[in-house]
């Protein structure tokens, strides 16, 4: 199984990898790409729990601080429809706040851009600081989370 997830979150990070997030000035792919973070979500990792202990997912954020932009890719499975989606502050084990509301996946995948710069500085500075989880109806607090980093 450790495997198969390897394998996904190889070819998901070469998906977003070989999408280039042009920026707002110039309209051209940046010279440097943006740092990308491959999180695995699981219910394990929801704080305070429970998450939903079947669910699991991936989310892939990349962040661009020449223009503030935040895209993202979230898939999920095993848990019920999806009601929303953010990254949050906390350090692995904190709850916290919403920073950035996300589109929820709710047929098992979302994907989309976001301007945010605060955030995208934020992100650049410390990832680590940062989540994302996936809310339901079943799991209000959150069915899954992941880590950033």
């Amino acid at each position: 199984m450790r495997n198969r997830t390897l394998a996904v979150l190889a070819s998901l990070g070469l998906a977003i990898g070989a999408v280039a997030v042009p920026t707002a000035a110039t309209g051209a792919p940046p010279t440097n790409p943006p740092p990308v973070s491959v999180t695995h979500l699981s219910g394990a990792a929801e704080v305070p729990g429970p998450g939903d202990a079947d669910g699991s997912g991936i989310a892939i954020v990349r962040w661009n601080t020449d223009d503030g932009t935040i895209c993202y890719k979230i898939r999920v499975r095993q848990i019920g429809p999806a009601a929303a989606a953010h990254i949050h502050v906390g350090a692995a084990g904190i709850a916290g706040p919403v920073v950035q509301g996300l589109t929820a996946p709710t047929a098992g995948k979302s994907s989309g851009c976001v301007v945010n710069a605060a955030l995208a500085d934020a992100l650049a500075a410390n990832p680590a600081n940062y989540y994302v989880n996936v809310h339901n109806a079943d799991h209000p607090a959150g069915a899954v989370r992941g880590q950033l980093g």
